[in-house]
């Protein structure tokens, strides 16, 4: 059991009610939700969504409750998300961000642009997440990763996702080929919505048919094409996760790794692999206290409650904003 001590959530409160300050006073149309309502009911909703953030650090800085937190806080992201697109789809379009509907599938993140030619806001959000946190997008704030993790609840076996880094590369890919193909031949934005639609049913159903089965996360692992340029881009934030020397092979934290990132052969290297998005649940599992984060020199325990402080905040602050 961890020592808990309040610097870890009043840094959390402070940061996440910055963030939201900065939103509240220099953004011209009010993006805090509570603001669209009544004048001046930002500042409530920023203490609260503030309160709440403080209140997650204060559960998560022990390791052991990291993984039935981490599930909480992400589960009530993603039906904060599709309640308020939802509500906005009704006509009440305060709820939406722009005022106009973007498709809630990730795969527009990259697909989008490409087809438009032009970046949206969400895309500039999720490259913003990525180089503050590197991949927390992965396990905290995509709206679509939280089902997977639900679908895959339980205890993992150690079965490896075989050939998960072609088939990840070769999705996002065709994802990237399609997205300019409809582009340059101009094909309707009905078409090129169903066919991103049948992109994210077919999601659901990987998650269905096989997350459920494996307990991992095979749809964020495999699948997902945001989740692929994640891998890949994280690396642009110094914020790393090791195993030391006192590991013991002992293979019980490969049972809290649904990312598929803490095989044998990636515990033996001293390091968990490419699909690591640093989520901590393994921590729970290490019962020699042997992984550990890095950030440059920094102490361990340092750079993990650096870690959590600019993930909950940034998760707390992205859930007081109007939805896209």
């Amino acid at each position: 059991m961890t020592k808990k001590n309040i610097r870890l959530p009043l840094s959390v409160f402070a940061l996440t009610f910055l963030l939201l300050a900065i939103v509240q006073i220099k953004v011209e149309r009010p993006m805090i939700l509570a603001e669209r309502f009544f004048e001046g009911a930002g500042w409530v909703e920023i203490f609260i969504i503030s309160l709440y953030g403080a209140v997650v650090a204060y559960k998560m800085q022990d390791p052991q409750n990291v993984p039935q937190w981490r599930k909480i806080t992400w589960t009530i992201f993603s039906v904060i998300f599709f309640t308020q697109l939802a509500i906005g789809l009704s006509g009440f379009e305060k709820f939406l961000m722009t005022g106009k509907l973007h498709l809630p599938i990730p795969m527009m993140i990259v697909g989008g642009p490409l087809y438009r030619g032009q970046l949206s806001v969400m895309t500039i959000l999720f490259l913003s997440t990525v180089i503050l946190t590197g991949p927390a997008w992965c396990s905290h704030l995509c709206y679509f990763g939280a089902f997977d993790n639900l679908a895959s609840s339980g205890k993992t076996s150690m079965e490896i996702l075989k050939h998960k880094g072609v088939i990840k590369s070769t999705i996002l890919i065709l994802v990237i080929a399609m997205a300019l193909l409809l582009r340059w031949f101009n094909v309707p934005l009905l078409i090129a919505t169903l066919i991103a639609l049948a992109f994210g049913i077919t999601g659901i159903g990987i998650m269905i048919l096989f997350s459920l089965k494996r307990k991992k996360m095979v749809h964020c692992v495999m699948y997902c094409p945001v989740g692929t340029i994640v891998n890949g881009l994280k690396y642009v934030n110094p914020f790393r996760m090791y195993i030391d020397q006192s590991c013991t092979l002992c293979m019980h934290c490969t049972k809290f790794c649904k990312y598929d990132a803490l095989n044998a052969e990636d515990i033996r290297k001293g390091k968990p692999s490419i699909t690591c998005t640093l989520c901590g649940d393994c921590l729970a599992g290490c019962q020699h206290n042997s992984l550990k984060y890095r950030f440059f020199s920094m102490n361990p325990e340092r750079a993990r409650d650096l870690y959590l402080i600019l993930t909950i905040s940034l998760h707390a602050s992205c859930i007081s904003l109007a939805r896209i």
